[in-house]
């Protein structure tokens, strides 16, 4: 009991960090003034407007109220399936526009022609509605799978898996199918595009360093591979950390799915506790992208001091405001 309650806690948590960090990041990167080009811009922001939707539907909607609140009406059978497919939409949007946003990079870093082409801003935008459309169509069938634990004053309540969910040949196919579109091939793809990628900024430096070196211009810095610089490392962290906090999921999957291990609900087996474990990483990757341009973009950086400092400052001249006056009338 202490565990689950544990993990409850710590759910919490992470909803209200993926509900604030994420709003931010929206707010400051649609004024525009991080830096960034529009395509990657639309792309982030694409990105922290799903990660804030699974912020709000998996770990608050569907786990902290669940737990806190088992009596409110989001336990209604439709509602709490509607909410169920919304969780599942919005992380698998979440997932790919994450490898939208790798393949985007690969095309910007090793295509030079079709760059020009594919990383413009309409093309970010046909992608993730495209990804967005897709990933909701793909989870909708979720909403049939679900059926109510007992009916009271003529409304269902409650929402478990139809006992057919886990006997259907169907139902297995669809669920093994989305265990494998989200996390495991976004997993390796990404994985294959950052070594892809990698291998071309070694060979593209190795080039330029050489020209640089014949031209005798070495302790002058180099305006391209300064902004390569900042978009392989502004890369490389969101599609590191993706992977790092997947890993666990993705390997845990893989495992049981080889070994046909059994459920154990036990909260001291290790088929739980990695379970949870699983389960908790992934919603922290939800939090984890403004962290990493606050880390990674000092324009971002500097904007987001203005939004924190900006409170401060209304409050500051509403106070001074408040003290001339009351001077005035003491006068």
């Amino acid at each position: 009991m202490f565990l689950r309650t544990f993990y409850a806690g710590l759910v919490s948590v992470i909803s209200l960090l993926s509900f604030t960090v994420n709003l931010l990041a929206i707010v400051i990167l649609c004024r525009g003034k991080c830096g960034l080009s529009k395509c990657i811009t639309l792309y982030l922001v694409a990105m922290a407007a799903s990660d804030l939707l699974v912020g709000i539907t998996d770990p608050f909607l569907r786990m902290t109220i669940q737990f806190h609140f088992p009596y409110s009406l989001l336990n209604i059978t439709p509602v709490c399936a509607t909410n169920d497919v919304l969780v599942f939409a919005s992380t698998a949007v979440s997932v790919w526009l994450t490898v939208a946003f790798t393949f985007d990079r690969f095309v910007a870093i090793c295509c030079e022609k079709l760059k020009t082409r594919y990383c413009t801003e309409r093309t970010a935008a046909v992608i993730i509605g495209a990804v967005s459309v897709l990933g909701c169509l793909e989870n909708i069938p979720r909403y049939f799978t679900i059926t109510p634990g007992y009916v009271f004053n003529d409304l269902p309540w409650g929402c478990y898996a139809k006992p057919t969910f886990y006997t259907s040949s169907a139902w297995i196919a669809y669920d093994v199918t989305h265990r494998v579109l989200t996390p495991c091939i976004p997993f390796f793809l990404i994985l294959l595009l950052n070594v892809l990628t990698v291998r071309r900024i070694v060979a593209a430096s190795r080039v330029r360093r050489g020209l640089r070196d014949r031209s005798n211009r070495e302790n002058d810095k180099d305006p391209e591979m300064e902004n390569r610089r900042k978009s392989i490392v502004l890369l490389f962290s969101i599609t590191g950390t993706f992977i790092l906090l997947w890993a666990t999921q993705a390997v845990f999957y893989i495992f049981t799915s080889i070994t046909k291990t059994g459920f154990d609900s036990s909260p001291t087996g290790y088929y739980y506790i990695t379970s949870v474990t699983s389960a908790f990483l992934q919603l922290l990757s939800s939090c984890t992208n403004t962290c990493i341009y606050v880390v990674t973009q000092s324009k971002f950086r500097g904007e987001l001091i203005n939004a924190v400092k900006f409170p401060l400052r209304a409050i500051r001249a509403h106070l001074q405001s408040e003290f001339h006056t009351t001077r005035k009338q003491d006068i």
